[in-house]
């Protein structure tokens, strides 16, 4: 396949329409072609006269089938951990394999998007992540075959409730409505090949990152402080399952400020605040582009009653 740097899935007088960026413009697939159609295939269809992104709303480039989000930020791991459960220190557990969780695959939403505060939430948070999306199916993969399966990158930010997602975490299981209300995917997604040129010699993706809240920064990382590179993940994703087309694979947040909670942890207070309607949340990977969404007024949630507690006289 012929290198393309940017390709996205955008809105165009009410049409889902997907398409090669050029510049400031994107030059549209024709009417039918999805991206995720040349993620499967590989082949390029002709593109048509250029439309300028200012008259387009950028959708997520993906619907993807399977949403797995992996924690492979040291420094993240000990600063959440702190303000979530009050633990220190990262779990040795966490040295052993890239831990992932699968989250909502129906929540991604767009580059410019408003994001609603999820019903109930008092505390939430943004995540500064970068993910991969699979060109290719494979299963039992060796980080050597992974590579050739990664199709692109994009910016994922993983919208986070974190008084939901702490109180939750404590029955035992991986966080739900904590991380089930939104996920930014974009602006669109840049071929691995166009990445190559920042990969450093231990194999990771030297890519700055920097998270911004109301234009002030509060975070800043180099993707390349993972723990694992992207094609660890996807081997140990692929451990006895598979990969397809378009499964996104998110790196896990960033150090250094890569969102609020692990400072709230660090800090032992809520410094920054909370996010709150009006805030505007700006995300940036170099190499691949920026997201910038702002929190707006959510719902209110409809009552669901506590467990009934078993009866202890019953047979």
């Amino acid at each position: 396949m012929e290198s393309i740097m940017r390709l996205a899935t955008f809105q165009y007088q009410g049409l889902r329409r997907s398409g090669v960026v050029d510049g400031d413009a994107i030059l549209p697939f024709p009417r039918g072609a999805e991206l995720l159609d040349v993620i499967r295939t590989g082949s390029v269809p002709d593109t048509g006269a250029a439309v300028p992104l200012t008259e387009v709303r950028l959708l997520p480039p993906v619907e993807p089938p399977a949403v797995r989000d992996f924690v492979t930020f040291e420094e993240h791991v000990e600063g959440v951990r702190r303000s979530v459960s009050g633990a220190a220190g990262v779990p040795d557990a966490w040295y052993d394999a890239p831990t992932f969780y699968f989250t909502n695959p129906y929540a991604m939403i767009g580059a410019h998007d408003d994001v609603p505060v999820p019903p109930g939430c008092r505390a939430l948070d943004f995540e500064l992540e970068v993910a991969a999306v699979i060109g290719r199916e494979g299963r039992d993969l060796s980080p050597a075959q992974a590579r050739d399966h990664i199709f692109g990158y994009t910016i994922f930010n993983d919208w986070s409730a974190r008084d939901l997602q702490s109180r939750e975490m404590q029955v035992g299981l991986g966080p739900c409505k904590g991380k089930d209300s939104a996920t930014t995917l974009g602006p669109w997604l840049v071929t691995a090949d166009e990445l190559e040129p920042y990969r450093d010699a231990e194999g990771f993706l030297r890519l700055a990152l920097t998270a911004e809240v109301n234009g002030a920064v509060v975070g800043r990382d180099l993707l390349s402080n993972m723990g694992w590179p992207f094609e660890d993940l996807v081997a140990y994703a692929s451990r006895g399952a598979p990969v397809r087309p378009g499964d996104v694979l998110g790196s896990g947040t960033c150090g250094n400020g890569g969102c609020l909670a692990e400072l709230w942890g660090l800090r032992g207070r809520q410094d920054p605040p909370p996010l709150k309607p009006g805030d505007v949340v700006t995300l940036t990977v170099e190499g691949i582009g920026a997201v910038s969404n702002t929190v707006v007024p959510g719902t209110v949630p409809e009552p669901v009653p506590p467990a009934r507690k078993r009866p202890r006289d019953r047979p």
